[in-house]
């Protein structure tokens, strides 16, 4: 949008050379039939009552007495659909910024913070050419005519959201501002440390940040909370020669969201393993750390920390476990009734081997710990031990292995059989020693939950036979293996019926006795899932129950194909089922099924 398109035949009600009046937004809404008079006497007693010297957008205004939207029934004029309006109205663009779409360094270089406030602009994107400005005030472009001939680039105008425009401009000028006095101080600072591979050469003369300064603690506290709101499963540290980066892992795909400075980001790796109880001097091995910090709304979230030595410096991964989703159902999780009913089934057994399997980042822990949650009652002991514990719940008894006092998987199985438990949760089995101890506690009448690396369900019992476990064990003690993965799934905000892709769906349901669809499914892409196409991510599950014909079949020898199209006659549906079903369903795509899918035998 320019000056010139906004002097449209509306010019007379929004002219350029002015910020947005209450008034005068209040009769346009009334003009244009979204509210009425009795709504507009409310607004003007609004305006009455407003204290003097508070400046409220007059959009956000409107937005807090929440009239009801006459254009549709059973909805309120709420500030999107405002911003919305506002942007048709002034001939302009509606945007909603996504900050994991902008480069934060290079549109706050543009213009200074107090100009941003003070004529309540954003830059959003820039290149050699021109620069795309959000505004929340369309009508007031008087900046504009200075501001081309200082960025001598063409200027394209957008509205968004007032309170959006407001936040962002606070976060991401705050943000600048941080790195940069986190670098100034860098520079002016000699203190030496153990240096990276690349960093040798400048030893005498390479300063470094403190991980207390108030610079670092702002944009390690922001990167947090910019997190959490992002839905990110995972924030990546990335230490390179120059220019460090910042990912966040979202719906499983990693996305650059920030750079930073070599020095600022060692600095805020150290002030994350200062919050995390690590080693702060040691820099030359890996180590695991915790935090528990709480969102934007008051929750408590588990953060679970791993630093790793490169090149450049210590790589910092933080997995952020949302305590939301520990209390999910089964049906939430992506069950369907029949394999949901099974599974409660199974975990319901006073004693026996259940076991998850999956790739990392399968949802292996996201499953257990619902169980777990669903099953500790007040008058059942739940033991865990974990490498390291991934969540903190107040109805388990968890213990974390410790490898430096040899206390391991199966040192940890040993102690928690005196602790008159009836559930053990085993972090991961990983050798002969720890599928021995999980043996054991089944025999003595307590019910195991695990984890194990395997492609499908019915490789676990390969697995553990690898292991040396005998046969004859795992026929007495294993009550049922779950295979799972993840998929994205279609954003219900612009999902919409599109032509099958019966090429995929022959490859997909090869051999599968399910109906093909009427219709296929695909997302566009919008503002809420980034244009991504996906929004959330659900369950694709393979659910072994060991029934006695399945139990005869356990041998030292046991044919895999034979053993696995033995189970399929039982009844077990296989990932390659599931995710046909949930294509069918209309819930993902074939492609992202065939991803996730493990390879054919």
């Amino acid at each position: 949008m320019s000056p010139t398109a906004s002097r449209s035949s509306s010019e007379s009600r929004w002219p350029t050379d002015q910020r947005l009046a209450f008034e005068r937004v209040l009769t346009a809404l009334a003009q244009d039939g979204y509210i009425g008079e009795e709504d507009m006497a409310r607004g003007h007693q609004a305006v009455r009552e407003q204290r003097a010297g508070v400046e409220i957008h007059p959009l956000v205004l409107i937005a807090n007495l929440k009239f009801p939207n006459r254009k549709r029934t059973g909805s309120e004029l709420n500030l999107e659909t405002l911003t919305h309006w506002l942007a048709q109205q002034v001939g302009g663009r509606y945007l909603r910024i996504d900050p994991t779409k902008i480069d934060v360094p290079a549109v706050t270089a543009l213009i200074s913070h107090a100009y941003a406030q003070r004529h309540r602009i954003l830059p959003v994107a820039v290149n050699a050419e021109r620069v795309v400005m959000a505004t929340s005030e369309p009508t007031d472009l008087r900046w504009m005519p200075d501001l081309t001939q200082i960025l001598r680039r063409e200027i394209v105008v957008v509205v968004t959201n007032p309170l959006d425009l407001s936040r962002y401009t606070m976060e991401f000028f705050g943000v600048t501002r941080s790195v940069r006095g986190a670098k100034d101080q860098r520079d002016e600072t000699q203190t030496v440390s153990m240096p990276s591979f690349e960093q040798l050469v400048e030893l005498g003369r390479a300063g470094e940040v403190g991980a207390d300064d108030r610079h670092i603690v702002h944009i390690v506290d922001w990167l947090l909370q910019y997190a959490y709101e992002q839905r990110a499963s995972d924030i990546h540290l990335e230490p390179r020669r120059d220019i460090s980066r910042v990912r966040f892992r979202i719906d499983g795909v990693l996305h650059k969201v920030f750079e930073l400075p070599t020095p600022v980001m060692i600095a805020a790796i150290s002030r994350i393993k200062v919050l995390g109880r690590m080693d702060l001097g040691e820099r030359r091995r890996p180590q695991d750390g915790r935090i528990k910090t709480r969102s934007p709304g008051g929750r408590e979230v588990e953060m679970r920390l791993s630093t790793m030595p490169t090149a450049f410096g210590e790589k910092c991964v933080m997995r952020i476990f949302d305590p939301d989703t520990a209390v999910k159902s089964t049906a939430e999780l992506g069950f369907d009734h029949a394999d949901a009913e099974r599974w409660n089934e199974l975990t319901s057994r006073p004693h026996g081997i259940v076991l998850v399997t999956g790739p990392t980042g399968s949802g292996k822990t996201t499953t257990l710990y619902a169980t777990l949650k669903r099953l500790a009652s007040s008058d059942v002991n739940v033991c865990t031990v974990e490498d390291p514990i991934e969540m903190i719940a107040p109805e388990l008894n968890q213990m974390q292995v410790h490898h430096a006092i040899d206390l391991d998987f199966a040192s940890g199985v040993r102690t928690l059989l005196r602790q008159d438990p009836d559930i053990i949760m085993i972090g991961e089995i990983r050798d002969l020693e720890t599928a021995q101890m999980a043996v054991q506690a089944s025999l003595t009448g307590h019910l195991v939950l695990s984890t194990l690396h395997t492609n499908d369900a019915p490789s676990a019992i390969t697995r553990l036979l690898d292991l040396g476990v005998p046969h004859y064990l795992i026929q007495s003690t294993l009550n049922g293996v779950l295979a799972q993965r993840l998929v994205r799934t279609l954003c219900s905000h612009c999902k919409k019926p599109a032509p099958l892709d019966n090429d995929g769906w022959a490859v997909l349901s090869d051999g599968l006795n399910i109906p093909t669809p009427a219709t296929g499914f695909t997302a566009r892409g919008c503002l809420e899932c980034r244009h991504s196409g996906y929004l959330g991510r659900v369950g694709l599950y393979e659910l072994l129950t060991v029934t006695p014909p399945l139990r005869s079949q356990i041998r030292q020898d046991m044919d895999q194909a034979a053993f696995t199209h033995a189970c399929i006659q039982q009844g077990m549906q296989t990932l390659r089922t599931a995710g046909a079903m949930k294509v069918a369903q209309g819930l993902t795509t074939i492609a992202e099924v065939l991803d996730a899918l493990p390879p054919p035998e």
